[in-house]
C-alpha cells in the first residue's frame, strides 16, 4: 500500500513535502489537530506504511496499544523536524529499512537502522526481495542469534543478496525449487521462477488438484511459484481465485492477442481455442507469457474436470506484480458524511489500494491528498461516472468509485448493479465488484442529536427526478400512518421547494405540532450544523440541499440541557416494561 506522509507542525511540513517528492506514490496529509492519533491507529491497522515528521514518541504512543504481532506490522518512520534524522520504529523486515534508506538519501540524511541483522550483514532474512519466499520465517530468530554470535553460513544455490553473510561452516541457507522443511540452523529459500498457466471452462469447480499434480510431475514446490496465469476473460472464474489463495500467489491476465503470440512455443495449438476465445492456448500461453523469451515450458498442458494447466519456468525470478494485469476492481466506496473521522478503514484502504478514483468532484475533494488519478464528474452524470468506473476496472485497473454517505443509500451501489444488469458490456464480466459501506447522514445526525433513531425508523428521497410525486407522497403517508421516526433526503433544491412542505402537511395529519425535527447541515465538514425545531414550526426556507431533515415519530422526546441544545431521542421500549 502506499505510505502516507504526516506532518503535525508548520515548521515540518517543508521537510514533509521534501519527502512526498522522493516518494510520489505517498499521500502527504497535514494534521495538526486533536484526532492525529486517532488517524494514525486507523493506517497502522489498515496495513498502511505511516511516515511522521514528528518525535519518535509520538508515535510510539500512539500505537503502543496496538502492537502485538510484528510479523504482521506495517513500516512506521519517524523523521525529526529539520529532516536530520531518519529512524524506521516498526517493520523494519516488512519495508521500513529499505524506506527510510530511500527518505534519508532524499534528505541527504542517515537512516537511523538498528535491527541486527541489517547493520552487521546488510541483509534482512524475513524480507526478502521481491522473486523470492523464505520457506520457514519462525526459524528467523534463533538463526539469525547464531549469525550474530559469531556462525557462519553455507549457502547451497544461487542467491545474489545473500552474498554479504559471512561463508563458512555453522548454518546453511538452501535456495531452492524443491520441497524441503528447513529449521533452526538451516533456512530454506525459493526462487520464485514458474508461473501456473490455467484455462477453464466456465465455471469449473476446482483447479488446485490439477495444479497440484502438475507441481508434483516436475518435483517443484508450490513456494517456487510466482503466480498464476490465464485469459483476462477468466479473471472472475472462482476456481482460479481459489487456486491463488491456495499457492499465496496472485492471479494475473492477459489478453488474447498476447496470448497468441505465444503460439509457436505451444505444443499442441488448438484451432478450437482459438474459434472460442481468440488465441491458440491459453494454459501454455499463459505461461510462457510470464517467463518472457527466455523462460521454457517444464510442462505441457494436462486437463481434467475443464481445467487444463501447464508450468514454464523463467531465467531468473519473477516480479508477479510486473507481470499481464490484475483483475480489474470496482470498490464503490461510502466515505461517510465528510469528515475523515468517521472514515471506516476499509474505505481508506479501497482508497488507498486505487489507480483511479471516479466520483462527483466534491467527494474526491474531501478525500484529500490521494495518489489515485482522478476522474471527476458533474452532479447529474451518475450513468458517466458509473459507466467510466466499470470501463476502467475492465482494463485490469483498481478502481474506486466515491460516494458520500453510505455506497448503497441514495448513492452508488444500486446504480452499478443496475448498469451491470442493462448494459452488460462482455468486457465488465471479470470485474470484481465491492461495497464498502460508509457512515450515512441519518446516522451522523441522530448522533449528534442523540438517539433519534432508537426505535423504527425509514428514509425517504424527496427529489422527483427518479421517482413521481404520488409515489412518493404514498410512502410518506404509509411512514406517517406507521408511526416511523422519518429522515428525508434531498428535501430541496432551487426549483424543488413544495415537496418538503408536503411532506409537512402529511405528517401533521398524523402527529402534533410538537414533535421534534432536526436539520442536520454539512454533516462532519467545517460548516456543520445541527438544529433542533418542531414539526410546527418546520420552514422550507430553514433547508437546502446539504440538509438532512429529520422527523421524530410520536414518541421521540427532548431532554433539555443547560447551555446546549437537547439531546433527541426515541425510546426503545424498555421503560414500559418496569
Amino acid at each position: 500500500m502506499s505510505p502516507v506522509i504526516l506532518t503535525v507542525t508548520a515548521s515540518g511540513l517543508a521537510t514533509a513535502k521534501r519527502v512526498a517528492n522522493a516518494l510520489p506514490e505517498a499521500e502527504l496529509c497535514e494534521r495538526a489537530d486533536a484526532s492525529f492519533a486517532e488517524l494514525v491507529r486507523n493506517l497502522f491497522a489498515d496495513g498502511r506504511p505511516v511516515i511522521g515528521v514528528c518525535a519518535a514518541g509520538v508515535l510510539i504512543r500512539c500505537l503502543a496499544p496496538l502492537l502485538s504481532d510484528k510479523t504482521s506490522e506495517p513500516p512506521v518512520i519517524a523523521i525529526s523536524d529539520d529532516g536530520s534524522a531518519v529512524v524506521p520504529l516498526l517493520g523494519g523486515h516488512r519495508g521500513a529499512n529499505a524506506l527510510a534508506e530511500t527518505i534519508a538519501e532524499a534528505l541527504g540524511a542517515k537512516a537511523a537502522i538498528t535491527t541486527a541483522s541489517d547493520v552487521r550483514f546488510g541483509v534482512t532474512l524475513d524480507d526478502p526481495p521481491a522473486g523470492w519466499r523464505l520457506v520457514n520465517p519462525e526459524h528467523v530468530k534463533p538463526f539469525t542469534a547464531a549469525l550474530l554470535a559469531g556462525s557462519g553460513v553455507a549457502i547451497e544455490g544461487e542467491a545474489p543478496w545473500l552474498r554479504t553473510l559471512p561463508s563458512r561452516d555453522g548454518l546453511r541457507i538452501m535456495v531452492t525449487d524443491q520441497a524441503i522443511a528447513g529449521d533452526e540452523t538451516t533456512l530454506v529459500y525459493h526462487p520464485q521462477t514458474y508461473a501456473l498457466g490455467l484455462g477453464c471452462e466456465r465455471g469449473a469447480v476446482d483447479a488446485i488438484p490439477l495444479a497440484r499434480e502438475v507441481l508434483a510431475e516436475a518435483d517443484i514446490a508450490p513456494g517456487a511459484v510466482a503466480c498464476i496465469a490465464s485469459l483476462d476473460i477468466k479473471a472472475d472464474e472462482p476456481a482460479l481465485a481459489a487456486l491463488a489463495a491456495e499457492l499465496g500467489v496472485p492471479l494475473r491476465v492477459f489478453p488474447a492477442a498476447r496470448l497468441e503470440h505465444e503460439t509457436p512455443r505451444l505444443s499442441k495449438p488448438s484451432e478450437t481455442v482459438f474459434r472460442e476465445v481468440g488465441c491458440h492456448g491459453v494454459a501454455e500461453g499463459a505461461a510462457l507469457a510470464c517467463v518472457g523469451g527466455d523462460g521454457a515450458l517444464i510442462v505441457e498442458k494436462r486437463k481434467r474436470d475443464g481445467v487444463t494447466c501447464a508450468l514454464a519456468r523463467a531465467a531468473a525470478p519473477l516480479d508477479a506484480d510486473m507481470i499481464g494485469a490484475a483483475r480489474g476492481r470496482l470498490a464503490v466506496v461510502g466515505i461517510g458524511p465528510g469528515s475523515s473521522d468517521w472514515r471506516t478503514p476499509e474505505a481508506s484502504r479501497l482508497v488507498a489500494e486505487s489507480t483511479d478514483l471516479v466520483g462527483y468532484g466534491l467527494y474526491l475533494d474531501l478525500l484529500g491528498n490521494v495518489t489515485g488519478e482522478r476522474h471527476a464528474y458533474a452532479l447529474g452524470e451518475e450513468e458517466k461516472r458509473v459507466d467510466a468506473a466499470l470501463d476502467l476496472a475492465a482494463e485490469g485497473r483498481q478502481v474506486a468509485l466515491v460516494c458520500s454517505g453510505d455506497a448503497g443509500i441514495y448513492a452508488m451501489a444500486s446504480l452499478v448493479f443496475e448498469r451491470l444488469e442493462r448494459c452488460a458490456k462482455p468486457a465488465w464480466r471479470p470485474v470484481e465488484v465491492v461495497v464498502a459501506p460508509g457512515i450515512s447522514a441519518l446516522q451522523a445526525a441522530a448522533a449528534r442529536a442523540g438517539a433519534p433513531l432508537g426505535h423504527d425508523f425509514c428514509a425517504i428521497s424527496l427529489s422527483d427526478l427518479m421517482t413521481p410525486w404520488e409515489v412518493i407522497a404514498r410512502r410518506i403517508t404509509a411512514a406517517a400512518e406507521g408511526d416511523f421516526v422519518v429522515a428525508f433526503y434531498n428535501p430541496v433544491s432551487k426549483r424543488r421547494r413544495q415537496g418538503l412542505v408536503e411532506a409537512r402537511r402529511i405528517l401533521l395529519e398524523h402527529r402534533a405540532q410538537d414533535t421534534p425535527v432536526l436539520l442536520a447541515r454539512s454533516l462532519g465538514r467545517n460548516d456543520e450544523s445541527v438544529t433542533p425545531t418542531t414539526l410546527g414550526a418546520l420552514s422550507v426556507d430553514d433547508v437546502d440541499m446539504m440538509t438532512l431533515v429529520m422527523v421524530g415519530a410520536s414518541g421521540t422526546r427532548t431532554l433539555e440541557r443547560d447551555f446546549a441544545a437537547p439531546w433527541v431521542y426515541t425510546p426503545r421500549g424498555y421503560g414500559d416494561r418496569s
